[in-house]
């Protein structure tokens, strides 16, 4: 459901956070070791930014960039928007939709990193009870 909380939907569920300093190859067979499409990468343990499968196709491969010497730094989007892990997915989805991304950061307050929520997880169930609520919402506002 999207009313449920984010932390239901990334408890127990790997992810990865790199330092901002990797390379771009090293962060990738990272994401490949554990099938993830995206990375957090930190300084200091906070969030700077993020580094997806788009990025390494657009940013690094297009570009001719050498993968060994390139910092995941340098390639990132830097300062994405995040999400604590106490609000809704709902609110997740319709930050993506609105944003145009796929990849949501978890942080804490402090901006630490928690996990991440993707466009992936609002498959199946989440996005057919989604899809109800939007049309009950619908019907109410025809009756008012």
């Amino acid at each position: 459901m999207p009313s449920r909380p984010i932390s239901h939907i990334t408890a127990e569920r790997s992810y990865v956070c790199v330092p901002a300093h990797l390379s771009v190859r090293e962060v990738t067979r990272q994401m490949e070791a554990l099938h993830e499409s995206a990375a957090l990468v930190t300084e200091h343990g906070v969030l700077v930014g993020i580094f997806t499968e788009r990025d390494a196709t657009f940013r690094v491969l297009a570009r001719g960039l050498d993968a060994d010497s390139v910092a995941v730094s340098a390639v990132m989007t830097h300062n994405p928007q995040s999400i604590r892990e106490d609000h809704p997915f709902g609110h997740a989805l319709h930050m993506m939709y609105e944003g145009g991304f796929r990849h949501v950061p978890v942080v804490t307050r402090d901006l630490r990193p928690l996990g991440i929520v993707t466009a992936r997880d609002a498959l199946g169930l989440d996005a057919l009870a989604f899809g109800e609520e939007l049309l009950r919402r619908e019907e109410i506002t025809v009756i008012l």
